[in-house]
């Protein structure tokens, strides 16, 4: 399970780091924050940008910073603003080390496809100085620059100098400093040849042989801004990537959109149709349903719409396509009814991320009610508004961070929450018993007309194995209760309540249902059953 986490924001306002180490490596590092991460099921931190990087003229000018740290001019050394005083690259090291020893793997979010020296109005720093015809792709124009980033250039990866500079750098970070993967920044940018990506391009295929990096974990954000940027699937194998795709259809379906059930089964099942090709597994999809990109989950059930003034631009940047609902009221309210309908969304979208087949990635601070006040393009807040609040937390979030590693101890717990294959329906003993099976609330299987009806909102994933377990997540998009028809016969001989979120504390856990019931599922509510075959 990733942990998306940004160095400063993580300690900001730990009251358990000194005060001269909050917003540092050596921060990070810190036991308590490290036990914070065991608690909930951590298994790897992902790091925003911490490679050197500037902040941008424009936002300097406003009084603002660049945060989010996607703004690189040192591909070598880690950016000044996160070591102590008076640390250097040791301070990193031991930050690696001391994740390693709670068993937390570190991946860095790198940004090899543009640098902090932007458009040709930009600053001359390093690259443009040194051979801005060779690091940089040059439009038609040679005056202005190919981009296709966003950010003013893009780097010219075909260069044989400038790949084995990011090649060297993907080593450094591995043979010294001990990383155990990299997040790579608009990757479809890194595969280009102008309008052209090619999965197989040199620098993909130098990543895949480099007996170094070979061995690590490579995930990539398969999209940039240039022609036929949105590449979701497309990338070679041993690529992990962002699946947009995800976070979209189990928004839409938690939301209650008709259509959006479909999207929801093959984000359970680790869409198979975009990654199972070329011997591609199922941790392909990393999924995730917030990111540092974005509202928070609880923002996310707080806000219909943006609310970006902070970042001086009238509220015009940020996403408009949130999918995201108030729950009635915008903003803060003290309405202990939306209050609980809003955690009982949030405990819905998070048990369906960590019951997915795939990568789980959870955004840092969710577990805990982390809010942006609705500002869903933080990049350039370095102030509270992005911080870690560890303390003066509420019942209802200690309890959510509670439910958190419930859940995933949950999938720990149970081997075909997490199959590397892909599944599909394959049989799994003499009687040909399906791995996995979609149900009706009615108990029948889906049939084809089923999917395709718009209104379908209610779905059991029934899941089986060789030695008689079997697993059934049933999801009820629904403001009203729905009864569903337990699978009885030679399926299982009755069924236990392993989790339910239309409740906070336990209550039910543990209950018993005879095969063949059709206990109620409470409107917008997600139960897990157990049983055994009879």
């Amino acid at each position: 399970m990733i942990y998306e986490a940004h160095v400063k924001g993580m300690t900001a306002r730990h009251p358990d780091v000194p005060a001269p180490l909050r917003g540092t490596f050596a921060g990070l590092a810190n036991p308590k924050v490290i036990d914070h991460l065991h608690d909930i099921g951590v298994t790897a931190i992902e790091l925003l940008p911490i490679h050197a990087f500037f902040d941008d003229r424009h936002l300097v000018q406003k009084g603002l910073r660049n945060y989010w740290g996607y703004n690189t001019v040192g591909f070598f050394a880690p950016a000044p603003r996160y070591l102590s005083p008076g640390a250097d690259i040791d301070e990193f090291r031991t930050m690696v080390h001391k994740l390693h020893e709670a068993g937390i793997e570190v991946i860095l979010d790198v940004v090899y496809n543009h640098t902090a020296e932007g458009n040709e109005t930009g600053p001359t720093l390093s690259m443009r100085g040194i051979d801005n015809a060779s690091y940089y792709i040059l439009a038609d124009d040679p005056r202005h620059y190919f981009d296709t980033t966003g950010c003013g250039n893009t780097l010219n990866l075909p260069h044989p100098r400038v790949q084995q500079m990011v090649m060297d750098s993907l080593r450094y970070w591995v043979e010294t400093c001990h990383v155990d993967g990299f997040r790579f920044d608009l990757g479809t940018a890194l595969g280009r040849n102008r309008d052209h990506f090619d999965p197989g391009s040199v620098f993909f295929d130098t990543l895949r042989q480099d007996p170094v990096l070979a061995g690590v974990k490579m995930i990539v954000e398969p999209w940039d801004l240039g022609t036929d940027g949105y590449r979701l699937g497309g990338f070679p194998p041993g690529c992990a990537e962002w699946n947009g795709a995800y976070r979209d259809g189990t928004r839409a379906y938690w939301r209650g959109e008709d259509g959006a059930t479909p999207d929801l089964s093959r984000s359970l099942l680790g869409w198979a149709d975009l990654f199972k090709h070329h011997r591609r597994k199922s941790w392909a999809s990393v999924n995730f349903v917030t990111a540092h990109d974005g509202f928070t989950l609880a923002d996310l059930y707080a806000y219909d719409e943006k609310h970006n003034e902070a970042n001086g631009e009238d509220n015009q940047d940020g996403h408009d396509d949130n999918r995201s609902w108030n729950c009635g009221v915008e903003g803060p309210t003290d309405d202990e009814e939306i209050l609980d309908l809003r955690d009982r969304m949030r405990r819905n979208l998070m048990a369906t991320l960590l019951l997915s087949q795939g990568t789980p990635m959870i955004l840092m601070g969710d577990e805990v009610g982390r809010t942006q006040d609705g500002n869903n393009n933080a990049y350039c807040q370095d102030n509270e508004l992005n911080w870690m609040r560890w303390t003066d937390q509420n019942p209802r979030d200690a309890e959510f961070a509670a439910f958190v590693a419930t859940v995933t101890a949950l999938r720990r717990g149970y081997p075909e929450l997490r199959q590397a294959d892909f599944l599909h329906g394959q049989p799994v003993d003499e009687q040909g018993t399906r791995n996995v099976l979609w149900l009706r609330p009615d108990g029948i299987p889906m049939s084809e007309d089923d999917w395709h009806d718009p209104i379908v909102k209610v779905v059991g994933l029934l899941y089986s194995n060789s030695n008689g377990r079997r697993l059934l997540i049933l999801l009820n998009a629904h403001h009203e209760p729905v009864e569903f028809q337990l699978p009885g016969d030679d399926t299982a001989a009755s069924w236990t309540t392993l989790l339910r979120t239309d409740q906070g504390g336990s209550a039910q856990v543990g209950e018993v249902h005879a095969a063949g019931n059709a206990p109620d599922i409470p409107g917008r509510s997600l139960i897990v059953l157990q049983g055994w075959r009879a």
